[in-house]
């Protein structure tokens, strides 16, 4: 399962910015699989790839 919350703030600059958060739970893995599966996929990801260095994106990745 993914949740997504994606929130706008001002950015260091003056301008406004844009922060998305992942909540992914991951089943039948190790936590440590878990987070190395979601890291792997945010830095295939070609939306990740498009964003990166644009967006705050915080991973928050959960075994279950």
């Amino acid at each position: 399962m993914v949740n997504c919350a994606v929130s706008i703030g001002q950015s260091e600059d003056g301008g406004f910015g844009l922060a998305v958060t992942l909540d992914v739970e991951v089943g039948g893995v190790s936590q440590e699989d878990a987070e190395k599966v979601v890291e792997a996929g945010h830095k295939f990801c070609p939306y990740s790839k498009a964003i990166q260095g644009n967006v705050d994106v915080t991973l928050n990745t959960k075994a279950v």
